[in-house]
């Protein structure tokens, strides 16, 4: 077997593979002391490790090649694989078929699955049920097939690059948060992501559940056809689980669950997302009773709307996790006091321009950081001030600068990480050591 890239789910499935007595080629064409290291940890006996190089006589004799999601399908090394007739596979099919004892509810769309995966987890453990939480949350999937025993479920985040190699993915319940454009430096177009989306129903079956957001006409119709039992998540309007806004009351059906008060969660995003795990846990005989309790009981993700702290009256809201336009949007809406966004980083193809009209009312300024910054100048300088500086340091220290008491400072980049930091996760923990030194 060869394995492509060593980051955390490549060199998870190399010492899965590895454990079952299968002979390993494990390669990544870039080369750092980071991944010099994991090569280190990797080699053993019928393990072979390259770093800085593929190996492509070895991948063209391989049994199948499993792909680390970071890398595009166009990649040369990928087309001369296809070429040879190689099976090409994701870590998360690679782990579906390792895990048969294990049920898989599998959430994907473009923003809020993270959280509704933690949520989906929390819920079904709260409930007394054994579960794993892994995926594209950060912990890969064929690490829990190690586990002994198997777990009863595995909550699964799942973006769209690691569907589109997984054909034998089949949940027992399959979730879609919602649909927007993303990933257009990856893919060639909208219709070519949303289409790695809709990989998520290939394997319907009767059995199936799909939780599915009834406020999103592009997520009905990616599941439009599906075989299998469809459930409604909305805001605003009656459905299977529903939220209730002139009672202020988060709804299964007709049975009120959990008042919005009690479900300490920023925003109305994150209704949506504690409406669509309660839909999922439902759907398994996780009780009504137990989802409200275990609801009232959550704690939200890192990096996602996170308040790190209050400093002479100024709130500064961790929001690294916003990696594309919709992200911050969602950001936005939540917001209700004045605020100075923080926002940059490298562009994914898109523009900025949707985020004009939520600026004009109650954004003092945005300081436009890194790659991106020229490209949110033009976008939204119409429609409130907006500073540029270079390094990422630089703009948090200006946004402190311009803050006053009672406003908002967030950091909600609507871009990738990677011009100044290795993820989004490096860039938000440096954003929390900032303001905690202030």
């Amino acid at each position: 077997m060869a394995v492509l890239g060593l980051a955390r789910t490549g060199a998870a499935a190399t010492r899965w593979l590895a454990s079952q007595g299968v002979r390993v080629y494990a390669s990544d064409a870039a080369d750092s002391a980071a991944l010099r290291e994991t090569a280190r940890t990797l080699k053993a006996p019928g393990v072979t490790v390259d770093v800085g190089r593929h190996d492509l006589n070895r991948i063209v004799r391989a049994a199948a090649v499993v792909v680390s999601p970071g890398i595009s399908p166009r990649a040369q090394v990928l087309t001369v694989a296809r070429n040879a007739g190689v099976e090409i596979v994701a870590e998360m099919d690679l782990a579906a078929r390792a895990l048969r004892g294990t049920r898989l509810i599998v959430v994907t769309g473009t923003n809020g699955k993270s959280t509704t995966t933690a949520l989906i987890g929390h819920l079904l453990a709260s409930a007394g049920r054994s579960t794993a939480v892994a995926g594209n949350i950060g912990r890969p999937l064929i690490t829990v097939a190690l586990e002994e025993p198997a777990p009863e479920w595995a909550a699964v985040e799942a973006s769209s690059f690691q569907l589109h190699d997984a054909p034998r993915l089949e949940p027992a319940v399959g979730v879609v948060t919602n649909l927007a454009p993303d990933h257009l430096d990856r893919y060639a177009s909208v219709e070519a992501y949303y289409a790695d989306k809709r990989l998520l129903f290939q394997n319907a079956s009767d059995r199936s559940t799909w939780v599915l957001n009834g406020d999103d006409a592009g997520v009905l119709a990616l599941a439009a056809g599906a075989a299998g039992r469809q459930r409604l998540f909305r805001l605003d309007t009656p459905a299977d689980a529903w939220f209730d806004a002139a009672g202020g009351w988060l709804m299964l059906g007709e049975r009120r669950l959990l008042a919005r008060s009690d479900l300490p969660l920023l925003g109305q995003h994150n209704v949506a997302n504690a409406l669509a795990a309660t839909l999922a846990a439902d759907s398994v005989g996780v009780s009504a009773e137990a989802i409200a309790s275990a609801l009232a009981r959550v704690r939200g993700l890192p990096h996602r709307l996170e308040p790190v702290r209050e400093v002479r009256g100024v709130l500064w809201v961790n929001d690294s996790k916003a990696t594309n336009v919709a992200s911050t949007l969602v950001a936005l809406r939540a917001v209700d006091r004045p605020f100075i966004l923080i926002a940059g980083g490298r562009g994914k193809g898109e523009g900025f321009t949707p985020l004009a009209t939520l600026l004009r009312s109650r954004c003092r300024t945005v300081i436009a950081y890194g790659e991106a910054r020229a490209d949110l100048v033009r976008d939204l300088g119409g429609a409130c001030p907006v500073e540029e500086e270079h390094a990422f340091d630089a703009a948090v220290a200006r946004a402190a600068a311009l803050a006053q008491p009672g406003d908002v400072v967030l950091l909600s980049p609507a871009c990738a990480s990677f011009d100044q930091f290795a993820n989004y996760e490096e860039r938000g923990a440096r954003f929390r050591r900032l303001v905690e030194e202030r």
